[in-house]
């Protein structure tokens, strides 16, 4: 649906809320549940409709819960995930969102679980501070203390 649908902004809100939920869990079940996501194209299809509708509040809040959601296990196939994110953008995205919405707690909260799933390694620890992320970081402990 997010592929057929992609300048619909509330089929991208309820497809990233369907993969963060579907996407939760550290067991061996969930993390099967994360590849197969990753596996069908989730990781793009969710930075695409975070760059797409950066108004959308919905959007934005499910986008990042979902990626970081994907995005979550420490194993090989999580690190896997979580540099296919970076290379979709999702650390930008993060960041963008997170500006575009400072007062808004979801979209902070998980902006920054995107930001500490995605940006483990040195390469992306770099972009994302070359992104903004350190000061969007700061503008949320600060704005909701």
């Amino acid at each position: 649906a997010m592929q057929a649908h992609p300048q619909e902004a509330e089929v991208q809100r309820q497809g990233c809320w369907v993969l963060a939920n579907v996407c939760c869990g550290d067991d061996g079940a969930g993390r099967a549940r994360k590849q197969r996501a990753a596996g069908a194209g989730a990781i793009e299809a969710v930075a695409a409709a975070l760059q797409a509708h950066p108004q959308a509040v919905g959007v934005q809040e499910q986008g990042c819960w979902a990626l970081g959601n994907v995005c979550s296990s420490p194993d090989a196939a999580g690190r896997a995930r979580k540099q296919r994110a970076a290379d979709a953008g999702a650390i930008e995205v993060a960041v963008a969102a997170m500006h575009a919405h400072p007062q808004v707690i979801g979209v902070q909260e998980f902006g920054c679980l995107v930001l500490s799933e995605v940006c483990c390694g040195d390469t992306r620890k770099q972009r994302a501070a070359a992104a903004g992320a350190i000061e969007a970081v700061v503008a949320a402990l600060q704005a909701h203390p």
